[in-house]
């Protein structure tokens, strides 16, 4: 797995810092990310391009410095974990969205449908609407073209299956703590890559050889499988402003019982 160190350190923020308070000592971060072979020079100009794009921001504790996640960003993480970490909530019908300032770039980052021109389509979950733009819901949708055309789910299903051949012999038991912070991390990096493209359609408009359940399945197996081991390793090596971060929170837990529900 090719890793992008911008991108890896959204994940260790997301996974481990997040319920912990947000804040993490520069020096945790380093080592985190040497375990996966992102050396310092490049964890650093991450961290640079992280303050750019107003994703974290720093602080000085006498001679140590320390990155939190900024307030400006905390919504997008939490939308994120949610779909990691929470329980799947079924559609209720569609959201046909007309929005001539919206670029096909941005639609697709949002997992819309592009059904031409300017309108777009995304199935309705209580999303807020574009600004701007016009919103109308569609309880049923019939259409002699199926649906998934407007989806490129071939990229999607590619994006799972790779995910389930690269942690389908994964074997927790036999990983050392820090060996199952590394894995509990990849595991997440590689998952939400695929989960956050996915316009998570009704199963009645899916291929019958989707294979995004058995990716689930496998990644709340293995997290939870893992998580034991890498939280041990949380406390024993990451430290926030006020010192070591715990190994649980209320944060962490929830996490893991909507995990452990998922099965």
């Amino acid at each position: 797995m090719r890793l992008n160190a911008a991108a890896f350190i959204v994940t260790i923020y997301g996974d481990v810092v997040v319920p912990r308070g947000g804040v993490l000592w520069t020096g945790s971060l380093i080592a985190l990310c040497s375990k996966v072979g992102i050396n310092e020079s490049l964890v650093r100009t991450a961290v640079s391009r992280l303050v750019a794009a107003s994703q974290i921001e720093g602080e000085r504790v006498g001679r140590r410095s320390f990155y939190r996640l900024k307030q400006s960003a905390a919504a997008e993480f939490l939308r994120a974990a949610d779909l990691l970490y929470g329980l799947d909530r079924p559609a209720h019908g569609w959201q046909i969205i007309h929005d001539p300032e919206m670029r096909l770039e941005d639609a697709v980052r949002q997992r819309m449908g592009h059904l031409g021109g300017s309108v777009f389509i995304r199935p309705d979950r209580g999303q807020a609407p574009p600004t701007g733009a016009l919103v109308f819901h569609a309880e049923a949708l019939t259409n002699a073209r199926p649906l998934t055309a407007f989806w490129d789910l071939t990229a999607l299903r590619d994006g799972y299956a790779g995910f389930i051949a690269l942690f389908s012999s994964l074997t927790p038991d036999r990983l050392s703590e820090s060996e199952a912070l590394t894995a509990r991390l990849l595991l997440v990096h590689a998952y939400r890559f695929v989960l956050l493209r996915d316009p998570r359609l009704p199963v009645e408009h899916l291929p019958a050889d989707w294979n995004a359940p058995e990716a689930r399945a496998l990644f709340c197996r293995l997290y939870l499988a893992l998580t034991p081991a890498a939280e041990s390793h949380v406390a024993a090596l990451c430290e926030g402003t006020d010192g070591p971060l715990p190994a649980t929170t209320e944060a962490s837990e929830h996490r893991r019982l909507a995990l452990l529900s998922s099965l």
